[in-house]
């Protein structure tokens, strides 16, 4: 049997290494991106994922002021390494920044007081969803991404360069753009180690 969203899956694949000139337009994968949030699944139809959508010299800043912040807490001798890696993301194209909005999460919480301490699970469950849809449809366009998660450290100084609303979390950061180069292999643990099956 053969599947084509199981075919796209295996094409998604962590690309660390990205250039910048991209597949398509930006306002078509601005277009993608936003479809890809917009079909993710969430509890109650709560649509709680949000994004924020930054190319260029917008993208440019976001891996500054992540460099920024990580060269005040990381060691001195380490931090060539750190500095290399996150170069690499600021060469790509783009960076998605998903947020969840909490609330909506508090107000699913006060309208279904019986599933109140769900609410947050299923609210962090939408938005891994959303990620891999956006990661999904980035490689089917040829696109490479990488997820990241410098949150909560750069939290508070990118809420303020982008006006960014108080309810909003900060969960990841895809940074992406023309893949230099090809994912290595990825390797499977055993099934039976993995799944059950009964029936």
């Amino acid at each position: 049997m053969t599947n084509q969203l199981l075919a796209t899956l295996k094409n998604r694949r962590s690309q660390y290494q990205l250039g910048k000139p991209l597949s398509a337009p930006p306002d078509e994968v601005t277009s993608l991106i936003q479809e890809a949030i917009r079909l993710s699944p969430s509890s109650f139809n709560s649509q709680s994922s949000r994004a924020v959508i930054l190319y260029g010299e917008q993208h440019e800043k976001l891996w500054k002021i992540t460099t920024d912040n990580l060269r005040r807490i990381v060691p001195a001798e380490a931090f060539d390494a750190t500095r290399d890696k996150i170069t690499s993301f600021a060469e790509g194209s783009g960076t998605v920044l998903f947020y969840e909005d909490i609330e909506v999460v508090k107000g699913l919480q006060e309208q279904f007081a019986l599933y109140a301490e769900n609410f947050p699970v299923w609210s962090e469950q939408s938005s891994g969803m959303a990620q891999l849809a956006v990661w999904t449809a980035l490689a089917d366009a040829d696109i490479g991404a990488s997820l990241q998660h410098y949150n909560p450290l750069i939290d508070d100084d990118v809420a303020e360069e982008w006006d960014i609303p108080a309810s909003w979390k900060l969960r990841a950061q895809m940074p992406f753009g023309t893949p230099l180069g090809k994912a290595p292999e990825k390797s499977f643990m055993d099934d039976a180690a993995r799944f059950k099956v009964f029936g």
